[in-house]
């Protein structure tokens, strides 16, 4: 997984509440080996008519938004049910950051554990960000913690162990990996334990 420090792009606004995991990845694409190739599929149903032909009054098929790294929605993204593919559909579509009002939880972990931030904002910041800055440069400065749209700040506050993850560029498993030696220390003088209480 990439390291995570500090991204500039723009942003893709979604305007739009309440959005499922089926939503964002259906049941049907699902059946995908390895995590990449589910971008064409995100938002499916809401990018394609039933001919597969792209709707034109969805952001995501807009040349305006063309390349921006950063999700802008609202309130409730990725509740439903816990399917990982859906972090997976946006990672590979190429969204580096979300920023919404809430997430379900499990949603919001998995993309940290993914290498996506999830940035939770105020429901007035990001009205203000709907309203007045979709076409503005986003600074986000995970060290810092903060967003910078020209010369305003907006500051943001994320769980310590999941920032150590993003800006380290770990997941649960590559952080186990780096205790090795620990385990092995650990492991080696159980073992002595067991088998001297063997002999006894």
């Amino acid at each position: 997984m990439e390291p995570f420090k500090n991204l500039t792009s723009k942003v893709v606004p979604l305007d739009i509440a309440n959005i499922d995991t089926d939503q964002i990845i259906p049941k049907q694409f699902l059946k995908l080996l390895g995590k990449t190739g589910y971008g064409e599929y995100l938002f499916f149903n809401w990018r394609y008519d039933q001919q597969g032909k792209p709707l034109e009054d969805f952001v995501l098929n807009s040349s305006l938004f063309s390349g921006r790294q950063i999700l802008l929605t609202r309130e409730n993204f990725g509740i439903g049910s816990s399917r990982e593919h859906a972090v997976w559909a946006l990672k590979d579509y190429g969204f580096k950051v979300i920023l919404g009002v809430s997430f379900a939880d499990i949603f919001y972990n998995n993309c940290s554990k993914n290498g996506v931030l999830v940035i939770k904002m105020d429901k007035n910041t990001i009205e203000d960000f709907f309203s007045s800055k979709t076409n503005e440069n986003f600074e986000i400065d995970l060290i810092q913690q903060q967003i910078k749209i020209n010369s305003k700040v907006f500051d943001f506050d994320i769980d310590p162990t999941l920032k150590s993850y993003l800006v380290n560029g770990l997941d649960e498993i590559s952080k186990t990996l780096e205790l090795g030696n620990h385990i092995k220390k650990y492991e080696d003088k159980h073992k002595v334990s067991v088998e001297t209480e063997s002999m006894i």
